[in-house]
């Protein structure tokens, strides 16, 4: 199931959006929970990082589309956003805010179904396991491909990402298996790492990239099980 929000301020193009997700949804066996939003702003007050793709109208009353798309990377880096609008001139700026792919209007559903399904595949390639982190100022959206490694310190949880260091609370535990299917493994009591940013271990450290981490002796022996599983064998 995957949750859809369109932000479109004209109702026939609300409507046809949405008959097309629904058509699309039949048509591939696909399921869609979709969320209708006619303003920018009422979207992104008390954002949640729970969407998988947003389509996103650039004219819209109050805040237009890319300053929105903007605001919207500050709380959600992983969301996939297609723009779908008749300013194709400012649609190709989508690099700015990262946005997967626009859509010129008037819309056709066989442009739609395309660029649909090519984000669909993405998004399943590129996801993983979607976390929805609680921080001391609100809620961060992170995607396990993101994670090199996760940390706990002082009772408090710190998740080293490609973004940067995030910290919140919980026990590494309950991270652990909800990442259990996802390359990440424990190298002692205090890491879990993410098998897919590993480059090298020496004796009793672990590198990730430039890290190192220590692997204790109880862990090490199915820490480097694990990591030759995942290279597929190739780690003497």
């Amino acid at each position: 199931m995957k949750n859809v929000a369109v932000i479109e301020d004209e109702a026939s193009a609300m409507e046809l959006l949405v008959s097309f997700l629904e058509r699309f949804a039949k048509e591939r066996g696909e399921e869609f929970n979709i969320f209708r939003f006619s303003r920018a702003i009422s979207f992104l007050t008390n954002y949640k990082a729970n969407y998988d793709i947003v389509f996103l109208d650039i004219e819209l009353p109050d805040l237009n589309g890319m300053e929105a798309a903007r605001k919207l990377r500050d709380l959600d880096r992983n969301v996939a956003l297609i723009f779908v609008t008749n300013m194709a001139q400012f649609a190709v700026r989508g690099y700015e805010v990262d946005a997967y792919d626009f859509i010129v209007k008037p819309v056709f559903y066989a442009n739609f179904a395309l660029k649909l399904q090519r984000v669909l595949d993405h998004i399943r390639d590129m996801q993983g396991v979607r976390l929805s982190v609680s921080v001391d100022d609100g809620t961060v959206a992170l995607n396990s491909s993101e994670i090199r490694y996760i940390e706990i310190m002082k009772h408090r949880i710190v998740y080293h990402t490609v973004r940067g260091e995030f910290y919140s609370h919980g026990t590494l535990k309950k991270i652990e298996e909800k990442l259990k299917d996802n390359y990440f493994v424990r190298c002692n009591n205090c890491y879990l790492v993410n098998l897919r940013y590993v480059s090298a271990v020496k004796d009793f450290t672990v590198y990730v990239g430039e890290e190192g981490l220590q692997i204790s002796h109880p862990k090490k022996k199915a820490f480097l099980h694990a990591l030759n599983e995942y290279f597929g064998g190739g780690v003497i």
